[in-house]
């Protein structure tokens, strides 16, 4: 098994967090693992991706220009991506501010609705774990305890209490993923 996918979209929307979880799940798992993340000097508020690769035999080069998954969390991020998708790959996106939606019949193209969502549940802190779960219910690269696990040691201990409300984010984020 070997996944390449990029997440993208603006900074401050936890988009190389998800990666960096995603990642340190997989490393959980003795997965071999890389996680490359590119952002603008703005971070919030500017453009941000990360790419992760997970595989079980050694990954030679974590450069890409084509993907298995593609996340965009934009217009602009969907508008530069999609193309990157490779064909029969995965491309997710969340619903909110797309005015054009994604176009291409030779891959899977799923939507989440995962910013609205978050904002209705008052769970906008946890809207990157929304879309993790929709990425993991399709997608199941790692498992949601090694996540948990991740997100535990990646979380300072003082944002702890907060494990619970990312668990129900990742559960949240399985139900409101749907194929295009």
């Amino acid at each position: 098994m070997k996944e390449e996918i990029i997440i993208a979209g603006f900074g401050g929307q936890g988009v190389l967090s998800m990666g960096k979880i995603l990642a340190y799940a997989g490393l959980m798992q003795g997965k071999e693992v890389t996680w490359m993340p590119a952002y603008g000097p703005e971070q919030r508020g500017g453009t941000a991706n990360v790419t992760v690769i997970i595989s079980d035999t050694a990954i030679s080069s974590p450069i890409l220009s084509k993907f298995d998954t593609v996340i965009a969390l934009n217009q602009q991020s969907l508008d530069k991506f999609e193309s990157a998708v490779k064909a029969g790959g995965t491309l997710i996106y969340d619903s909110n501010g797309i005015t054009t939606p994604p176009s291409r019949t030779d891959i899977s193209i799923y939507k989440t609705t995962a910013t609205d969502t978050s904002v209705a549940l008052n769970m906008q802190k946890t809207f990157n774990m929304m879309v993790l779960g929709g990425l993991l219910k399709i997608r199941p690269v790692v498992a949601i305890d090694s996540v948990m696990k991740a997100l535990k040691k990646t979380l300072p201990e003082r944002h702890h209490h907060l494990l619970p409300a990312n668990e129900q984010a990742i559960g949240k984020g399985e139900e409101i993923i749907e194929l295009v």
